[in-house]
């Protein structure tokens, strides 16, 4: 089991009716995501063309803050507010779907914005799915 995993485990009061996997699945997914964003500005920067990345990069430190957010928040259950936590996981998946369909842009020339696209399409999912299950 993940550290996600044992944390929500053993968190000691009831998480309102959240369905535990969906938030560990959604936590994990936010984390790889902030991470393979992070990573892929970080090599476009590092392209010849970097001129022609520039909103690629841009979309990619967006979506790893938002990324990097939503899965904090969702690693605080005390005085949970389902208002703010469905807010933030819809912000989450626009910049995911934002994030995803500018590096499938780059993906045919780039090996790295195809990995990340990857990702965010999953976080983009995960935020989904938790959201439904609110």
């Amino acid at each position: 089991m993940s550290v996600t995993g044992q944390m929500i485990e053993t968190y000691p009061k009831d998480l309102g009716g959240v369905d535990r996997d969906k938030m560990r699945a959604c936590i994990e997914a936010c984390y790889e995501c902030s991470q393979a964003c992070t990573a892929c500005a970080d090599a476009c920067l590092s392209e010849e063309t970097v001129a022609e990345l520039a909103k690629c990069i841009r979309t990619n430190l967006d979506c790893a803050d938002q990324c990097d957010v939503t899965g904090r928040v969702l690693s605080r259950h005390t005085g949970y507010d389902a208002n703010l936590t469905r807010s933030v996981l819809e912000a989450c998946a626009q910049a995911c779907k934002t994030c995803g369909d500018e590096c499938e842009r780059h993906a045919a020339h780039h090996e790295h914005c195809r990995v990340c696209a990857e990702a965010c399409r999953r976080c983009e999912q995960a935020c989904r799915e938790l959201i439904a299950a609110l």
